[in-house]
């Protein structure tokens, strides 16, 4: 009986130190902002979603989604943003030549982009950058905050948010405005406060 107990006590141990590294592989994602002419844009070079189950499901030949959302706002974690991007990306996988193909949509059909023959790192790295705010709405005067939210879509949701014309914008938000089911992965991060000003210096030094 006592060896059951301590067999249940290291698979205990165990959970709890997988969640404590998860918790910090999180922690340890930053998240980096640069300003060209006219887009604020993201990267987080440790950030990679192709990975678990959805890569699994990638190279079984499953089509995987995953939405994202970008918020500017002047004060941190804000549910109310000043400026937003929102996408929904479609990932699929070509096992011969192991590459993997993205279609980005937006709420408007000219606003799909698909990209095809990359790696896992540039399909993250596309689609981390294609989460562009444009310039005219970030605050010009005063320091801002931004929250990068990505989550492995749920089949559940894509009821009502894919369409003809594109992703419907006002359904995708309310998704974001709702905590994420237990056993969807997600990434959540946030830096701030930043200043305008300072990060086109920094993006043209």
């Amino acid at each position: 009986m006592r060896h059951r107990t301590n067999i249940a006590v290291v698979f205990a141990l165990a959970a709890l130190l997988a969640g404590s590294a998860s918790a910090v592989g999180v922690a340890e994602i930053k998240l980096a902002l640069h300003v060209d002419d006219d887009f604020l844009r993201i990267s987080a070079p440790r950030l990679s979603f192709l990975s678990g189950s959805a890569l699994n499901r990638l190279k079984s030949g499953s089509t995987v989604a995953f939405v994202g959302q970008l918020t500017v706002s002047d004060v941190p974690n804000a549910v109310v943003a000043d400026a937003r991007s929102v996408a929904r990306f479609a990932l699929s996988y070509d096992i011969w030549e192991e590459k993997f193909s993205v279609t980005r949509f937006g709420d408007r059909p000219e606003a799909r982009s698909t990209v095809s023959h990359l790696s896992a790192q540039a399909t993250e790295r596309w689609c981390l950058d294609s989460m562009a705010i444009a310039y005219g709405q970030l605050p010009a005067d005063k320091p801002f905050y931004v929250q990068f939210d990505l989550r492995l879509e749920d089949p559940k949701d894509p009821l009502g948010i894919v369409g003809d014309p594109g992703i419907n914008i006002t359904r995708l938000v309310e998704l974001f405005s709702r905590p994420a089911r237990s056993a969807q992965p997600r990434w959540l991060l946030n830096t701030g406060p930043h200043k305008l000003a300072e990060l086109r210096k920094a993006s043209h030094s």
